[in-house]
């Protein structure tokens, strides 16, 4: 299961990366093909909208079966072991909100980035009428 959470971490920071190259002022020359790759990659990243969902089913069902530790009747390594369990569904519930985000956010970028760019397009034109 471990390989899961791996995927969606890189997804989750190559989001992170695309937004950043794309909001960062100055970059300029490389915009053009950044917001051509990063509009060529907003479709499969779409997978990663029911893949999260999955993942959040299975931190679900996870949390459902496992055997409370409430009582006194637990050893103190059980104890710990089911506090590493809630740190961990915390931890995963937590990455797959802002593999959410970013993708949200990336495809909300871009598109305002594009539009921008068609409005300088056009000014330009509008510019060489005059």
């Amino acid at each position: 299961m471990a390989l899961e959470w791996v995927v969606l971490g890189y997804a989750a920071g190559a989001e992170a990366i695309m937004l950043l190259l794309l909001t960062l002022p100055g970059l300029d020359p490389l915009r053009k093909g950044l917001i051509s790759v990063t509009r060529s990659l907003l479709k499969p990243f779409l997978s990663i909208v029911p893949f999260c969902l999955f993942l959040l089913m299975d931190i679900y069902w996870k949390y459902e079966t496992r055997p409370s530790c409430e009582s006194e009747s637990c050893s103190p390594s059980e104890h710990l072991r089911h506090q590493k369990s809630i740190m961990k569904s915390q931890r995963n519930a937590l990455l797959i909100a802002s593999a959410l985000v970013f993708y949200w956010l990336l495809y909300s970028v871009t598109g305002l980035v594009v539009k921008v760019d068609q409005l300088n397009k056009r000014i330009e034109k509008l510019k060489a009428q005059d």
